[in-house]
């Protein structure tokens, strides 16, 4: 009985070395995926981040220009719209932010020509995923793409010329607020926030 007792537990011994082996193999697996996943989060983030201050950045020269502009309201649709020209470049306002994320911005640049109130921006992940047990993570990096857009809130009724008012300034309908615009008092105007939403899109 005692020599059977040995032989059983010399027996089991190699199978539970086996199961060890095998959890520890499944836990460096768990550990190597939350790496990648880690690694993409924080790419997923530096990209929204960097679309939304290149987009922060064009949203507030447009109010700078809409000021500009404030006694001139044939002008403010195309501002409100984005069709401006001789506005700075924003696109460093999206490298500046995915550097503070530990990302750099790839691609052919972060601004397309066709969408003059949207910003698509693809970041790459300074540092790569990591030394796992998955072979080949210690060079992989991750990349990700965000989009931002400028929505313009408000809207007016342009000023008739016909009307004997021309220099009245329409209202401006900003959402659930509307701006009566005195040209002999303009110490209460809206801002950025009032007069464009930014937010990320699909």
């Amino acid at each position: 009985m005692r020599t059977r007792k040995f032989g059983d537990a010399g027996q089991a011994f190699p199978i539970y070395i086996t199961v060890v082996a095998g959890l520890l193999f499944l836990a460096f697996a768990y550990l190597a995926v939350g790496q990648a996943a880690a690694t993409r989060n924080g790419a997923q983030t530096a990209a929204d981040a960097a679309a939304l201050a290149a987009a922060q950045d064009k949203r507030d020269q447009l109010t700078g220009r809409w000021l500009d502009n404030l006694l001139n309201p044939d002008v403010w649709e195309d501002i409100l719209e984005g069709e401006v020209d001789g506005l700075e470049p924003s696109c460093w306002r999206a490298q500046q932010l995915a550097d503070e994320n530990d990302a750099h911005v790839v691609g052919g640049g972060c601004e397309p020509e066709w969408d003059p109130l949207g910003y698509e921006v693809e970041v790459k992940t300074n540092d790569p995923v990591g030394d796992s047990i998955v072979p080949g993570t210690e060079d992989t990096y991750a990349t990700a793409r965000a989009r931002a857009v400028i929505e313009p809130r408000c809207s007016f009724q342009p000023p008739d010329e016909d009307n004997g008012k021309n220099e009245d300034l329409p209202q401006l309908n900003c959402g659930d607020e509307n701006w009566d615009l005195d040209p002999d008092d303009l110490s209460d105007l809206p801002g950025p926030d009032d007069l464009f939403d930014v937010h990320l899109a699909d």
